[in-house]
């Protein structure tokens, strides 16, 4: 008789069936997690694994414990510089253009400190930020060097998940094969490299929203926001009201943010034709929707910041921003 694989184990306690079964604890999901990482579980287990956590839903406490163990796995530079804003972007856009990242770059260019961290493509007809950004002529960071060395010259860097955790982004596009998407992609929106002190969350569908919300509290975030994004991306949906929950020093609290444009605004773009990001923000071409989503966008990291006192401010300061851009360069040093 062989003997019981070690990872066994973990999956025998999340796999019992609905009397037997419970999820694991933050521990128990550092142990399972730190053999995930290092590739010491088979390929059957760890399909096995991950299909049971997602019939079943994450827990706060694997998430914290994921979390952890893959935090172990690198070293941020001691020379990194102050990061203030941790930005994941994991899902692409397929209706609309990502106009998260005019506002993401409205705010570097206004002294917001961004890591932008994510993944590339893994599911097919979709826009993602690597892409996205390689076509605007925006270096990606081959490692956490050069992400802290692009923040330090334009306070923004986009780090893929490859370049500094490549075992997770291999299991990301295990999606073709599973056919769902793998608790990873929930787990690794919250690696938070640089120990940002502000963490931008979004969920597609709102059940998540506690999820991050409460992993993040386990983690020690300080402060930490988490919406419904457009098509699962941190981008405000101007034409809908949204209740956003926050996370500060442990306390939790949510708000209800008004819409900012009438429904007949939004439209589905076929085309996403990326060179129209450069043009509206020189203002060659005007877009309703796109620019109130660039505006709502970066009023929500003014709020979660505590720079503005309410939505209706933070949109209002958002504005202001996005006024007296410089419209010469859209991307361009601290």
């Amino acid at each position: 008789m062989n003997p019981e694989h070690p990872f066994a184990q973990f999956i025998r306690v999340i796999g019992r069936g609905p009397n037997l079964s419970r999820p694991l604890d933050e521990e128990e999901m550092y142990e399972a997690a730190k053999m995930i990482v290092a590739g010491d579980v088979e390929p059957l287990q760890l399909g096995a694994f991950l299909c049971i956590l997602r019939v079943r839903t994450e827990v706060p406490g694997e998430g914290a414990g994921f979390v952890r163990a893959v935090r172990d796995t690198f070293q941020v530079p001691e020379n990194a510089p102050a990061v203030d804003l941790d930005w994941a972007t994991y899902s692409g856009k397929k209706r609309q253009l990502p106009w998260y990242l005019l506002s993401a770059l409205l705010l570097a260019q206004n002294g917001v400190t961004i890591c932008m961290q994510g993944t590339e493509g893994h599911t097919e007809g979709r826009l993602y930020s690597s892409e996205a950004l390689s076509a605007l002529g925006i270096p990606m960071a081959d490692g956490l060097e050069e992400a802290a060395e692009q923040i330090r010259a334009t306070n923004f860097a986009y780090l893929p998940l490859k370049n500094f955790v490549p075992r997770l982004q291999e299991i990301i596009e295990l999606k073709p094969v599973l056919g769902v998407r793998s608790p990873v992609n929930t787990f690794a929106r919250m690696l938070n490299p640089f120990d940002a002190p502000h963490e931008l969350q979004t969920v597609f569908h709102p059940n998540y929203r506690d999820i991050h919300r409460d992993t993040a509290a386990l983690l020690g975030q300080k402060h930490m926001a988490v919406f419904k994004g457009e098509g699962g991306e941190a981008e405000r949906r101007p034409h809908k009201p949204v209740m956003v929950q926050y996370l500060h020093n442990g306390e939790v609290s949510e708000e209800l943010w008004p819409a900012l444009v009438e429904e007949s605004a939004f439209y589905k773009d076929e085309e996403l034709d990326i060179t129209r990001l450069p043009k509206i923000w020189n203002g060659e071409v005007t877009d309703v929707y796109g620019e109130a989503a660039v505006i709502g966008t970066a009023a929500y990291v003014l709020r979660l910041m505590g720079r503005a006192s309410s939505p209706d401010d933070a949109v209002a300061q958002a504005r202001e921003m996005w006024d007296a851009r410089n419209r010469d360069r859209l991307f361009q040093a601290a």
